[in-house]
């Protein structure tokens, strides 16, 4: 009996060493492909920093009182303003009337959010790369395989995530100037363009100065003193070219070539500030009825000769700029963030 058992485990082993012998080894399986993001939450979540900054900045409740106050200051300030002017005008209201109405509301809202655009979004940012340094968590950072491209763009992309939601948290405040007319959808488009590429350059602004300057004091700063100078220090700059130009447009006494390159000049200020392009490309809409292309008669009243100068609405040379700005305020950034790991 005990031989019988000793012989069946040898001839289970010699048949296992057999099949072992004879199969050939598998071959390592190759990792899959990452499948690119399809969705915007799958391109969110791929890169840690915005993961975790949106859950940081979203899990408590001071990013929705902060939208609850918002919203009921923009709603307070349409009633006051709807309220002034109806008590300035008759107790009759004509279909004109009521378009200015319109006019004036969504001027009240688009004013109010190119104001938490211009000095809120830096706000978001400034401290984006320097609050890391302060709270010597930076250098944690360096030591991971994270790239200063990820870093940056996280740090971006999760502060203007924010932004953008007030901005589209306010879209139905907008909407209410079509109940009373006046007010075009293309209008809407239009400001709404202008406010996110307004949040975009001043964003990135943020995070260059956050990412050059080694304290958040410093790079707030410098940063608002930025957005200063193009809010700001445009009309300083943009007064005596009018007080020059005004005479010369007025009597039409200088000559063409003169008046087209100041008007190209005037323009090009114009396109850097958003208040006057927002202002600029509301005038050229009523007054021309064009978003797009116009023209201006230049006349020259002492050789009597005249031509009709080619323009564009403001808007589309402010949003070039504004993208390019923030471009290499992007590309300054990741630069920076890299030296800095590098050192």
């Amino acid at each position: 009996m005990e031989n019988a058992k000793f012989s069946f485990v040898i001839l289970h082993f010699s048949l296992t060493t057999m099949t072992e012998t004879a199969l050939p080894n598998p071959a390592p399986a190759k990792p899959a492909p990452a499948r690119p993001a399809r969705t915007l939450r799958e391109w969110l979540t791929t890169n840690p920093v915005v993961l975790k900054e949106l859950r940081g900045r979203m899990r408590g409740a001071r990013a929705f009182v902060v939208l609850t106050m918002y919203l009921l200051v923009m709603i307070g300030f349409i009633t006051l303003l709807y309220s002034i002017y109806l008590s300035s005008t008759s107790s009759v209201y004509s279909v004109p009337d009521r378009q200015l109405v319109g006019k004036f509301v969504f001027a009240g809202v688009v004013g109010i959010e190119t104001l938490l655009v211009c000095f809120i979004t830096p706000a978001f940012t400034v401290g984006a790369i320097s609050g890391e340094r302060e709270r010597q968590t930076f250098d944690l950072l360096r030591t991971t395989l994270l790239p200063a491209r990820s870093l940056v763009m996280g740090k971006l992309i999760s502060a203007l995530s924010y932004v953008f939601l007030l901005l589209l948290a306010a879209l139905p405040l907008q909407s209410l100037a079509f109940l009373l007319g006046g007010v075009s959808v293309e209008e809407v488009l239009v400001a709404s363009l202008l406010l996110m590429a307004t949040a975009v350059m001043f964003g990135t602004a943020g995070v260059f100065f956050s990412s050059l300057m080694r304290r958040t004091l410093g790079a707030t700063v410098l940063t608002y003193a930025f957005v200063l100078l193009l809010t700001l220090g445009l009309p300083i700059i943009l007064f005596p070219v009018v007080a020059f130009a005004g005479p010369l447009f007025g009597y039409g006494n200088a000559p063409i070539e003169l008046q087209i390159s100041l008007m190209y000049l005037l323009g090009l200020l114009i396109s850097t500030n958003p208040v006057a392009t927002m202002v600029a490309t509301e005038a050229i809409l009523v007054s021309n009825q064009t978003l797009f292309y116009f023209t201006a008669p230049i006349y020259n009243n002492l050789t009597g000769n005249s031509v009709n100068m080619p323009l564009i609405s403001p808007w589309i040379p402010f949003t070039v700029f504004a993208f390019g700005v923030a471009i290499v305020f992007l590309l300054m950034s990741i630069v920076n963030v890299s030296r800095r790991e590098n050192a």
